[in-house]
């Protein structure tokens, strides 16, 4: 190579700075910019030499292992030569380049990258994927094709076996990922030792909908059928399916059709979805229909770029019609809908135009979806300017829908009217300051509808709403608006309710004391009468500890009525046993720092707006007015404060049940005499806060209730919740009151513990609920005792105190004992079923267990059901037995065998008895040592019995069952005999099929699954 060459090797350090992301950041510019479209990045790489050959920039990377990603792709060599000029990549070399996009792989010297086309070639390459491997003397690639010569491919190659079991050679190899791979002059080989010349070889690499299907089957009425997909595909573009069908006895006996789907066929399309099949009309009532039904389903999409226009314009259409499957009188068979729409963004507004029919005989019914025949939208750009915005809309068209019922000119029409329809709808706002904390917004909306009939409807809004704040935390707004709906629209999806609404409205939200909010909202409508007019509703939330509540009050002061009441109250503070300590403040001097923007120190005293009003304050002794006491001797005793009025001593430690807090203080420095004068502020001692004064830390008390003119009183429910020293440890009780009907509706409780002294020795848990519905006379519950959370007691229960005296039972009652689940041993034992509190006892219990255990190598699994005698149960005998146990070998080896009994009986005491018996089920790996086994053989024992009143049914010997799977990754086999039966079964497997039966042969015939012969 000559010319001139600029540049020099990178060093230690720079190579380990071409490793991470500075690197590739600084190349960005000499490589993306020139990669059109395409975005090449490095990502690890040792030197970078700048030359300029022939006229032709070059950049050369090279190093240990140069990384490139070319948009997703990956390429890794030890050379890369970039053109510039040409826009080239050349992997120097052994190489690899792997396509994100396909999954493939290639691998080979001296690859090619064409960034423009996105072509890769190179010579002696090797390329694979997920499930081919392709070699060829020279291999091209380009989107959606690949191209090889002199070639070899197998669908082996992931194996890892040598040879391959089958493979192909061919002098030209065309593969279209996704769809097909095209062999040309082919030779198979069986572990690479050809065995058949083979002119054209196709081999579907395409989802599994679109694999050849061939289906042959015998109808009663249709006689022979038979059914035909073949995948076909023209150019790298269309991918398809020719749909073929028989049916002997039909008239006409043919049928057919085609799917495809077509990615940009055309300048214009981006994408065609085809779906089509005609099939001749099916027997009814073993009478044949003559002629023809038409599944029809296109969907095309595309765009056509516009001047001037922001994107492209954007276009659909779309042709259904489903025959096939209706019945003859169904109104939709021989109904074809089309349905076009295009979109077009321009700066200034964007247009539609749609087009919605349907093709057939005339609709009886009302169409929900109406037609539109056609129908243009014109849609202008929201405008603003300063405080105003405007928003229009514009719409004209026919339409074709279901009659208003409310216009008697449409319905004398019939079911569905058709004509013309001119909307214009528009949202008008704007917002100002008039003063100061002050919001005012007006705001109109309306749309207006004109119809060819003459008829018209419109829906006007107007709205005004002035928000005055007063600070942070109060809110005057007051509301008012228009509202006129009228007229009659002739169409149903579009019909209007008549409504003239003038409302005016006034909302005070204000903190009138700390902790405290209180609202009031009031709307009048100046169209309805007094008697009409909403309730005024006042707000009332209250967050001081203790006391949480939140409550809601309606009342109608025309009709001096209460509306609705609502609250939630909730006692509770659980930091009330919590002493804080505050240290005592020193009188100010009456003068403000000069510097008030510095934030305030730890040092700093405590202003007095750190006692909160809510807050019960204890003196703290020794602290004087003015005074900043010193810190109290932690020798000195710690007598808990009293709150009674007189003055304690200072606590040195924590008391039971107290974390005070004692922050350091030291004395403020004095202020800058040259700065302003502002008022003193008085001195306060030291002293202990508590958040409140509530006496019990751990008790929650929560009250709701309410009232409704309508409904009338909702129930009143009261709950008591005490909370132990860990949080799990909680007990609550509650009570529902039913204020309509003056009665306690229902009680309960519910219970959850831990004992947390020994985690280790003595970790048991204790959870347990109980409702009872007194109206109902029914109680629910639920109990669980767990022990080191590994065994585990519970009980459930849901019974009616007073039943029905139809009913044999008053509900189910269940015990159970065992272990939680989860761990390789794991067993279960539950009795229980239908109780009957009048006769005291159960009516069919059942006491059942399993067990089940798992260890390296082996499992076993026993579960039992066996019925107890009870009321209307007159014996005890065993319901179901399931046993299932296996062992493993190795990797090679496995034995197995299960047996499962079932006993029922019938209303007349008939009893059933039935064994299923699998009693050894023996398994091996062949294969060659250190490699997974390619083949295995199973035989197995097999034997069901059954038996009725004792009397057995089926006196057929135990028989074997010997089965056999070859594995081989490319191709599977299965065969399996039930000698007992007299039965023969295989099926073969391809890579990304499923198992294909080849023969089924029976003692009274022979069956071919995918060739059924009448």
């Amino acid at each position: 190579m000559t010319g001139r060459s600029h540049g020099r090797p990178l060093g230690r350090r720079a190579r380990n700075r071409a490793r991470s992301a500075a690197l590739t950041l600084a190349l960005l510019g000499l490589l993306g910019g020139a990669a059109g479209a395409r975005t090449v990045r490095i990502v690890t790489a040792d030197t970078l030499e700048l030359r300029n050959v022939d006229d032709q920039e070059l950049v050369v990377i090279a190093g240990e292992m140069v990384e490139l990603r070319v948009d997703d792709d990956l390429v890794r060599a030890k050379r890369v030569e970039f053109n510039r000029t040409k826009r080239t990549l050349t992997l120097v070399g052994q190489a690899t380049y792997r396509s994100a996009k396909d999954g493939q792989v290639m691998t080979g010297e001296n690859l090619v990258v064409d960034l423009g086309a996105e072509q890769v070639t190179g010579e002696d390459v090797l390329m694979s994927d997920a499930d081919l491997e392709i070699r060829g003397a020279q291999i091209e690639r380009i989107p959606g094709q690949l191209r090889a010569t002199d070639g070899y491919f197998t669908t082996c190659a992931r194996c890892g076996r040598t040879p391959n079991d089958y493979a192909f050679r061919a002098k030209r190899i065309l593969m279209y990922p996704g769809d097909r791979l095209v062999a040309y002059q082919a030779q198979l080989l069986i572990a690479d030792a050809p065995v058949l010349y083979l002119p054209v070889v196709v081999i579907p690499l395409n989802d599994a909908d679109r694999q050849p299907r061939l289906l042959v089957g015998q109808g009663a009425d249709d006689g022979l059928t038979v059914e035909a997909d073949l995948p076909f595909s023209i150019g790298s573009s269309t991918l398809g399916t020719t749909l073929l069908r028989y049916y002997q006895n039909r008239n006409p006996s043919v049928g057919y059709g085609v799917s495809l789907r077509s990615y940009a066929p055309m300048p214009y399309v981006d994408r065609v979805n085809l779906y089509t099949l005609i099939s001749p009309r099916p027997f009814l009532d073993s009478v044949q229909q003559p002629g023809d039904d038409v599944d029809l389903n296109l969907a095309v999409t595309g765009r056509l770029p516009l001047e001037s226009a922001l994107k492209d314009l954007e276009y659909s259409l779309t042709v259904n019609r489903q025959d096939i499957g209706r019945y003859a009188a169904d109104p939709e068979r021989g109904v074809t809908r089309v349905t076009f729409g295009a979109k077009v963004d321009y700066p200034l507004f964007t247009a539609e135009f749609n087009y919605a029919d349907r093709y057939g005989p005339a609709p009886t019914t009302g169409l929900d979806t109406p037609l539109k025949l056609p129908e243009v939208v014109v849609d202008p750009k929201p405008y603003t300017r300063g405080n105003l915005s405007t928003d229009f809309h514009f719409s004209a068209g026919n339409y074709m829908a279901r009659s208003n019922p409310l216009s008697p000119s449409a319905t004398a029409q019939g079911p569905n009217i058709t004509t013309e329809r001119l909307e214009e709808s528009h949202s008008i706002a704007f917002t100002a300051q008039p003063w100061t904390n002050a919001d005012l917004i007006l705001t109109n909306t309306y749309t207006g509808r004109f119809y060819g009939t003459g008829a018209r409807t419109v829906q006007l809004n107007l709205g005004a709403t002035l928000t005055q704040r007063f600070n942070t935390t109060n809110t005057v707004q007051f509301s008012a608006g228009y509202t006129r709906n009228e007229g009659t629209s002739p169409f149903a999806f579009d019909a209007v309710y008549h409504l003239l609404s003038a409302p005016l409205g006034v909302t005070l939200s204000t903190v009138p004391v700390k902790d405290v909010r209180f609202g009031i909202q009031y709307r009048r409508d100046l169209f309805l009468p007094g008697t009409q007019q909403g309730a005024t509703v006042f707000t009332l939330d209250v967050s001081r500890l203790p006391l949480n509540l939140s409550s809601q009050l309606g009342y109608d002061f025309v009709t001096k009525e209460l509306d609705s009441f609502s609250y939630t109250v909730t006692l509770s503070d659980p930091q009330s046993n919590v002493l804080t300590y505050v240290p005592a403040r020193p009188a100010s001097t009456g003068a403000v720092p000069t510097s008030p923007a510095v934030a305030p120190t730890p040092d700093t005293p405590l202003p007095d707006a750190a006692v909160p009003a809510s807050g019960v304050d204890t003196p703290a002794v020794g602290a004087g007015v003015g005074t900043t006491p010193a810190q109290p001797d932690p020798a000195a005793p710690a007598p808990l404060p009293d709150t009674s009025g007189q003055v304690p001593e200072l606590p040195t430690e924590q008391a039971p049940g107290q974390t005070p807090t004692q922050p350091d203080t030291q004395p403020v420095a004095p202020t800058d005499s040259a700065a302003p004068a502002t008022p003193a502020e008085p001195a306060h001692a030291a002293y202990y806060r508590r958040s409140s004064r509530w006496p019990a830390p751990d008790l929650t008390l929560t009250f709701t209730g309410g009232y409704s003119r309508a409904t009338g009183y909702a129930p009143f429910t009261a709950r008591a919740t005490v909370t132990g020293d860990v949080r799990t440890n909680s007990f609550s009780v509650y009570a529902t009151q039913d204020i309509q009907n003056q009665r306690l509706d229902n009680v309960g409780f519910s219970v959850n513990a831990a004992v947390t002294r020994d985690t280790v020795l003595n970790p048991l848990s204790v959870s347990a609920s109980e409702q009872l519905y007194l109206t109902t006379a029914r109680v629910t519950g639920t109990e669980t005792v767990t022990w080191r959370n590994r065994y585990q007691f519970s009980s459930t229960h849901d019974l009616l105190l007073n039943r029905p005296d139809t009913a044999t039972d008053s509900g189910t009652i269940n015990f159970s004992v065992g272990t939680t689940g989860g761990s390789a041993t794991s067993w279960q034992v539950t009795y229980g079923g239908a109780y009957d509190l009048v006769r005291g006892g159960f009516t069919r219990p059942t006491l059942s267990g399993s067990l089940s255990t798992t260890q390296p190598g082996n499992r076993l699994a026993l579960s039992a059901v066996m019925n107890v005698a009870g009321l209307d149960q007159p014996r005890t005998e065993l319901g179901r037995v399931d046993a299932d146990v296996a062992w493993q070998f190795g990797s090679r080896a496995a034995l197995s065998g299960r047996a499962v009994y079932t006993r029922t009986r019938d209303a007349v005491d008939r009893k059933y008895e039935s064994l299923q018996l699998s009693p050894v089920r023996a398994t091996v790996g062949i294969g060659r040592k250190g490699e997974r086994p390619g083949a295995y053989v199973t035989v197995g024992l097999s034997q069901t019995f059954s038996w009725v009143d004792g009397v057995r049914q089926n006196p057929t010997p135990l028989a074997p069952v010997v089965g056999l799977t070859i594995d081989r990754c490319c191709w599977a086999l299965q065969a399996e005999a039930d000698l007992g039966l007299g039965r023969y079964r295989l099926a073969v497997g391809l890579p990304g099929q499923t198992a294909y039966p080849l023969f089924d042969l029976t003692g009274t015939g022979f069956d071919v699954p995918l060739l059924t012969t009448p």
